[in-house]
């Protein structure tokens, strides 16, 4: 089995629904799995620390569960366009895979929730594939043969799976049509995978 790293940060819970629904997505494809890793909060106080073991959710990510993967899904909520600190500051300290090229050649694709209807979920997401095309990545998005994409009322990009949270943070999880297109980014991110992986 190979693992697709299915790394996020969330903070009330949507962009997690997001990761999830990705990571069934690949889970359905033959000979890969899903590996789910989170990232810490970043505090405005230097001396804050957060626990090694998160509370609840999956474990914080590791520099080697970016060499051992397969292929990438990168999701944050949407911070005024673009991805939260928290997750950039992970992908800052990625110099030495950039250096040694360990995600270079690689499928990645990004997904994103934001509190508002036009709050900056397309331009998150293109934000969010900058730092994987330095890192050589080859990008997957979700294209209009996904019917759904097309009649969405809700979310749902050519760029990557997102979600409007209706009603600001508190607001309902995600639609059938969000959900739709996140399991179907997870699916054609591992057959993309599962393809690259076959090559001679």
């Amino acid at each position: 089995m190979k693992d697709i790293l299915v790394l996020y940060y969330s903070r009330h819970g949507a962009t997690r629904e997001l990761a999830l629904a990705l990571a069934h997505g690949i889970d359905s494809v033959p000979g890969m799995q899903s590996r789910v890793r989170t990232v810490p909060p970043v505090s405005t106080v230097c001396e804050s620390t957060q626990p090694d073991i998160p509370r609840d959710g999956p474990p914080y990510v590791e520099l080697r569960d970016l060499e051992e993967c397969a292929a990438l899904a990168l999701g944050s909520p949407t911070r005024f366009g673009n991805m939260a600190a928290s997750l950039k500051y992970f992908l800052d300290g990625t110099t030495p895979q950039w250096l040694s090229g360990a995600l270079a050649g690689k499928p990645a694709c990004v997904f994103t929730s934001t509190g508002s209807l036009h709050g900056g979920q397309e331009s998150t997401l293109l934000s969010m594939m900058l730092p994987l095309l330095h890192h050589g990545m080859l990008i997957v998005g979700i294209p209009y043969t996904e019917s759904t994409l097309s009649t969405t009322q809700s979310g749902g990009t050519p760029y990557g799976a997102s979600h409007f949270a209706r009603g600001g943070t508190a607001g309902p999880g995600l639609s059938t049509d969000e959900k739709t297109l996140a399991v179907a980014l997870g699916t054609r991110l591992a057959r993309t995978a599962a393809l690259l992986e076959a090559r001679p």
